[in-house]
């Protein structure tokens, strides 16, 4: 074998070993049976990535080797999500204190005491209830149409609201029948996005085959009734963010009909230097925009850890175009 052959066969064989192996695991919290996966070397620092309705840690698959090479990423599946199980001695009480409860035991179990939050739809909410609990914990956190703002709600959630307001077994079914279904779900995945082809079809084939699961459907529907108790957090949050200020991307499908652009701005009241930034895609823009995201993701937590190392000052993105859109 030539030099040169023997070269490129190392290179190839390198190659293969580039990108970090994610693992998939359970552990005991709170008396839940919490799936996540896992990816990185484990003296890294922790990203945490929260998921959303109706997914799980599934939707993260190339985030994350994305992100393992330089930091220990975790992504739970929440409870009444993916595959997380929830024993039925539990009693669990589908709510968002509850997810943030078990969340927070889950953090605990793996003894993270640090982290960078990703936060996504429904983990959102969750995310910002565990910051409030442990602000000290959260290094930074980047919300990918993880909303915290009136301003953020578009006009989707028209039928939930009335849900809210008269919460009748009629207006539960309305929402079974237009939303928990297949053709609801890929809607979510698919409105707004330029090349809806893009969008892996197992991704909303396996949401809706675990929410077919017996009796998850009602737990969705628990859920989307106790999401008016986010709505009244938002001041909450909104504090947090003011007292504690954490460093913050928001990267947002602009083409969201759930969370709408101006949720994405509002950031910028409570944290000035808020890096705000827009892709051309929809709700679920990790689907279409994995590289956009990743790379922002890295070049926002590399200069927040250079920042927490004291190698520069505080982080400033003024200089830059905030709201630049990525096409």
């Amino acid at each position: 074998m030539s030099d040169r052959i023997s070269q490129t066969a190392t290179k190839r064989a390198q190659a293969r070993y580039t990108v970090p192996a994610t693992s998939i695991r359970k552990i005991e919290a709170d008396g839940v049976q919490v799936f996540y996966r896992m990816a990185g070397d484990p003296s890294a620092p922790v990203v945490l990535l929260l998921h959303g309705f109706p997914a799980s840690s599934f939707m993260f698959r190339e985030l994350i080797p994305r992100l393992a090479d330089q930091y220990r990423v975790i992504a739970p599946d929440l409870a009444g999500f993916g595959f997380t199980e929830v024993p039925a001695q539990r009693n669990y009480k589908y709510s968002f204190d509850a997810l943030a409860q078990t969340l927070e035991a889950f953090t605990e179990a793996l003894k993270i005491k640090s982290y960078a939050l990703y936060v996504f739809d429904y983990g959102a909410p969750t995310g910002f209830r565990l910051a409030m609990a442990h602000p000290e914990r959260v290094r930074a956190i980047v919300s990918q149409n993880g909303n915290a703002y009136e301003e953020g709600l578009g006009d989707a959630w028209g039928p939930i609201r009335k849900y809210w307001a008269e919460p009748t077994a009629e207006n539960r079914e309305v929402i079974r029948k237009n939303v928990l279904t297949l053709e609801g779900t890929r809607w979510q995945y698919t409105h707004g996005v330029t090349i809806p082809e893009r969008v892996a079809p197992e991704s909303y084939t396996l949401d809706m085959a675990l929410m077919d699961r017996p009796g998850n459907k009602e737990i969705q529907l628990d859920l989307f009734l106790d999401y008016a108790s986010n709505v009244k957090l938002y001041p909450k949050f909104q504090e947090y963010f003011r007292k504690w200020k954490p460093p913050l991307l928001a990267i947002w499908g602009k083409n969201d009909p759930f969370f709408i652009p101006a949720g994405a701005e509002a950031f910028r009241k409570d944290l000035p230097n808020a890096e705000v930034q827009f892709l051309d895609t929809g709700h679920f823009a990790i689907e279409t925009h994995v590289v956009e995201i990743a790379a922002a993701m890295k070049e926002f937590l590399d200069a927040e850890r250079l920042r927490r190392q004291k190698l520069l000052g505080p982080v400033s993105f003024q200089g830059r175009n905030l709201a630049r859109s990525i096409h």
